[in-house]
Order: structure tokens, then sequence, then C-alpha cells
């Protein structure tokens, strides 16, 4: 009987569960990522949105679409929906490991780790640091673990890939107890970045080991300027609220804000944490949605202005962040957003051209990987981000290397 890898990706408003030969895992380097055997998605969870579960093989063939209602709306319950439907498939092949994307591995997870009791009530205690993610990636742990027992789980965290930068981009500009205590900045997305540095060694090899930005941007959007193959520095910090403005997260803001609100507006933590992690970004700016597609379809001028605004964070973090990389070579967009959003794309890199990107507007629209004339100073391309196949890779490493 052939062995499989399973992965379980909850994000703050999506799953996406993979299955992986265990073999092709095994022998992989890393560098190469093997394909999906099938890949399941839930979106639209907890936003409003009309949630749904879709399935495709490795061609992208349809093998399930359904619509998700009620319970099984949440992620707790799409999680389920998918687990059902992988249990009715008898496809004769055994699961031999669970791989999670976990957001956060605070101080002492900065590389992937086989779970147990004492990992995930370790885990468990940094959820007031991620609590969009850090809840929803232990409970997929939980329903695998009872799904699937006696198969080992494998955690993968999104903040590893950013535990080598310099230690000056790592704190901030508090006491040093608190900094050892782990108020410092951890960076996220690290498993999208480390996909990215994987696929831009063969499709552009002349630019891995040089200067990149890449832009993560989706319901839950980074940066990350990263050199010969690691992060230097990222816009997300203490948790994954910091940074670019985000579907429903509002991104960099003055603490006195926080403290304005609890003193001046009578405001609890439950409230503001509520407020900036659930109630603003494009939702609360625009009033009308979260979701980028609905607010470039919108006529509301508030839609528009909340459009404007994340386009000019992600060119002024683009300037910051080609000042900490000292230059840059290349950007590149991946994520729900960056992949998908052609218009948008090119009003970023048409405002970037200062930093040297002459934008190919035919090929950005034509979904070309490659999205700048020949002839630019810096190169600016679009990659589909495979988390699953990096979490796969690292399982794999774990239980069979």
């Amino acid at each position: 009987m052939a062995d499989a890898l399973l992965t379980l990706n909850a994000g703050s408003s999506s799953i996406k569960v993979a299955l992986f030969d265990a073999a092709d895992e095994a022998r992989s380097d890393g560098r190469v990522l093997p394909a999906a055997l099938w890949s399941g998605q839930a979106d639209g969870l907890g936003a409003g949105l009309k949630a749904r579960l879709r399935v495709r093989d490795a061609q992208g063939n349809t093998l399930h679409d359904a619509a998700l209602d009620g319970a099984r709306a949440s992620h707790q319950g799409a999680l389920a929906a998918l687990l059902d439907w992988h249990a009715r498939q008898g496809d004769g092949r055994r699961i031999a490991g669970v791989g999670h994307r976990i957001v956060h591995g605070g101080t002492d997870f900065v590389a992937p780790v086989r779970i147990d009791a004492q990992v995930l009530e370790a885990l468990a205690r940094l959820e007031p640091l991620a609590p969009l993610h850090q809840p929803h990636n232990l409970a997929g742990v939980r329903a695998a673990t009872a799904a699937f027992e006696g198969v080992p789980q494998v955690a993968c965290f999104d903040t590893a890939f950013h535990a080598v930068q310099p230690e000056v981009n790592r704190r901030f500009a508090l006491p040093r107890a608190l900094h050892d205590a782990g108020v410092r900045r951890y960076g996220f997305h690290g498993l999208s970045y480390e996909s990215i540095v994987a696929q831009l060694a063969h499709v552009a090899p002349e630019l891995a080991q040089r200067r990149v930005i890449v832009a993560h941007l989706g319901n839950g959007a980074s940066m990350c300027g990263i050199a010969q193959g690691h992060s230097v520095a990222t816009t997300m910090t203490f948790s994954p609220l910091d940074g670019l403005t985000m579907g429903t997260r509002c991104g960099h803001i003055d603490a006195a804000v926080v403290l304005y609100l609890m003193r001046s507006r009578g405001m609890s933590a439950d409230q503001v944490e509520t407020l900036l992690f659930r109630e603003s970004g494009l939702l609360g700016m625009s009033g009308v949605s979260s979701d980028m597609r609905a607010l470039e379809a919108s006529a509301e001028p508030a839609a528009a202005e909340a459009i404007g605004h994340f386009v000019e964070q992600v060119v002024q973090h683009m300037g910051s962040l080609a000042s900490a990389l000292r230059g840059v070579d290349a950007i590149v967009f991946t994520g729900g957003i960056g992949e998908n959003a052609a218009g948008l794309r090119e009003r970023i890199l048409e405002d970037c051209e200062w930093l040297g990107v002459n934008v190919d507007a035919a090929a950005n629209r034509s979904g070309a990987q490659r999205l700048t004339t020949p002839e630019s100073p810096v190169s600016a391309w679009v990659l589909r981000t495979d988390e699953e196949a990096v979490i796969a890779h690292h399982t794999a490493q774990v239980l069979l290397g």
C-alpha cells in the first residue's frame, strides 16, 4: 500500500488540504517541490461570503464542488467536510503523516517539529499573538489527530523562515528585557516565501541569489525582502496585524491609537482586538467588503479609496524593503490578490517605476509569469504560492528523513 502525506493549511478565511505521495517527498531536496495528487480548498469562511468547498486533481480537474452552509461554513465545519470527502474516496493510500501550517512559533519553534501534547500546549499559549489563525491551526491539528488515530502530526511554522533575519531587524526599540521575553519582530507567511524562493530558482535562476522583494497579497498580506534566499526584513512583526492594509486587519498603526481607544473611548482590550483584527482594513475603510474582487466591482467611492490605500501601502513598503536590501533586483507577486488582480499589479508596478521597474502591461494582463520588459533593470514576476508543497516537504523530512 502506497503511503501519502496530508497537509492542512487553515487561514483566516479559508482552509486548504492537499495529498502528496510520500515517496516523492522523501526524494525531494526542497529545491523542487512535487505536485499534490489532489488539493482541496474551502473559501469564504467566517467572512460573510458564500462558503464553498472545491477539490481538484493534479491536472486541475474538479473532483468535488459543493456549497458549505450552516455549521459547515465555519473553519471546523469545512475541515470536517474535507476529511469526510477524503474518507469516502478509498484510493488505497495510507496516510503516513499530516503536516500543518502553524502561523506562530514564538521564540521556541524555529524549525518544523513533530507534535505531541507538550508542543500543542506551547502553541496554544501563542494564540493571543495570532487570534485569527492560531486557534484554527490548532483546531486542524486536533481534528486530524482524531480522524487519523496514531498518525504522526508535524507543525510547520510561518515564523521560522524569518528567524535568520539580522538582529537589528528583529528588535523593537523597547527595553531589552521585553525583547528577551519574546516581544520582538517575528514575521509571517514564511511558508509562502519558502515556496517562492524554491520556484524562483527554476523560473529565473539568475535571481535566486540576488535581492528580491516578494509581495504576498491576499486577505492577509505581507511583503518580504529576501537576499540569497534568506529573509532580511518583512512587513509583519509581532503579530499578523502589522504592516500592510489587509482584508479586515488595519496593518501598521500608531500604538497611541490603541491607548486613545481604551482611555478616551472606553473600549476594552477585547473590543480593540475585534476592531483592529476583524473590522478594519479594506472592510472598515470601504464599508463594502473585505474581498478585493467585490471592491473592484463596486461603484462606491469608499471602495475605490480602500483600493487606493492598499496600493499606496504596498508601494511605500516596497521602498522600505528595497532600503533594507540596499537595492532590489526583482519583485514577485503571489497570494490570492497578487496572483489574480492584474490591474492592481499594474498600478503598483507603475508607481514603482522609480525603483527601475518598466512594466509590460500586455504581459501582465495576459497571465505571463514575467511582468516587465526585457530591458527593465528590475524585473517583476507573478508566481503561484504553494505552501502545501513546502509543508509536505518539511513533514517528510521530519518523519522520513
